[in-house]
């Protein structure tokens, strides 16, 4: 976490901001359509509700808290400039919503990103600092950039505003679809996580909320089991966006005493949802959002009558990278 991050005694944020944030950004963004797939009601016993975030402006669920965040900003503090680190997406959306707003946008991005994320988010008029895949290094570049250039950082997911922004794709499926026993979403550094569940005490009876995540990144797993935040030395998943370290203090606060519980899938369960998606769903998504279906699918949450919300995050694709993958898939 950058200097300044360090946020474990502060009061977490009030279910109504999410309120506040759909309002907030609505001039900008896109609300996005719900999908129903009889083939996976039958797999699963429930009825499954899919808000396809992949197609929000910059194909993920990103912009929502991107937007909300630098629209939260003073002009001058947006003229200055900001700056995140980013494995793509929220590099993206912060890039993108830079554009828009007129806020000069750098993006400190592990080298091994994928090329697809990298290409759009220096397409969006951002600049790219590159830094090796770990923890460490990424902070060191942010903090490097910030001391020269006097950046403004909006982090991915410790940011209140940010977690209310991502809980409002959410709130719009709840509205759209009513009532829904269980909301579904993938876990990386929690912002999700974390707005889903506000989203969800915003509406009576309040659905549960269940998180999913790469057995092989079970970081937030762990946390929520013990109660404290556990860490991840650079976990290897095929769900680049799930990758983070460590959840955010942030977005701790707010799931620990509000998600029910966190699921874990494999990497070849995590393939088979993605070609699922793909195949079933004609749905282009990644491999990350596609870790709640598999959990759907390999029966790791017993949904059988339910209705079930999920969050089907992004679709930004490296296709070199996944098309093999999924080609050489049962």
């Amino acid at each position: 976490m950058a200097k300044g991050d360090d946020t474990l005694n502060e009061p977490a944020i009030e279910p109504t901001e999410v309120i506040r944030a759909v309002e907030r950004i609505a001039p900008w963004t896109r609300r996005t359509p719900v999908v129903t797939s009889h083939t996976l009601d039958q797999r699963c016993g429930g009825s499954v509700f899919i808000k396809c975030e992949n197609f929000q402006k910059v194909g993920a669920f990103k912009f929502r808290g991107a937007i909300h965040a630098l629209a939260r900003l003073s002009p001058e503090v947006r003229q200055a400039g900001v700056i995140t680190h980013s494995s793509g997406n929220h590099g993206q959306a912060l890039a993108c919503a830079g554009r828009i707003l007129g806020a000069p946008v750098c993006v400190v991005m592990p080298r091994t990103a994928p090329a697809v994320k990298r290409e759009a988010t220096l397409g969006y008029g951002a600049r790219v600092v590159l830094c090796e895949p770990n923890f460490a290094s990424r902070d060191e570049m942010t903090e490097r950039e910030i001391e020269l250039h006097g950046y403004h950082m909006v982090h991915p997911f410790n940011n209140w505003d940010v977690i209310a922004g991502q809980g409002t794709a959410a709130l719009e499926l709840i509205q759209d679809v009513g009532h829904l026993d269980i909301l579904i979403c993938p876990v990386g550094g929690g912002g999700l996580l974390a707005g889903t569940a506000l989203a969800a005490a915003c509406v009576s009876p309040s659905p549960r909320v269940v998180g999913a995540e790469p057995a092989t990144a079970d970081d937030a797993r762990r946390s929520l089991e013990a109660g404290t935040i556990q860490t991840s030395d650079d976990p290897a998943t095929i769900a680049d966006g799930l990758r983070s370290t460590a959840v955010g203090t942030r977005p701790f606060a707010v799931f620990s005493g509000r998600v029910d519980r966190i699921v874990t899938v494999t990497e070849a369960q995590i393939i088979t949802a993605t070609r699922f998606v793909w195949e079933r769903l004609k749905l282009v998504a990644e491999p990350s959002c596609a870790v709640p279906i598999a959990a759907l699918l390999e029966g790791a949450i017993d949904v059988q009558g339910l209705r079930v919300g999920v969050i089907l995050s992004g679709g930004n694709v490296d296709l070199r990278a996944l098309l093999p993958l999924l080609t050489e898939a049962p």
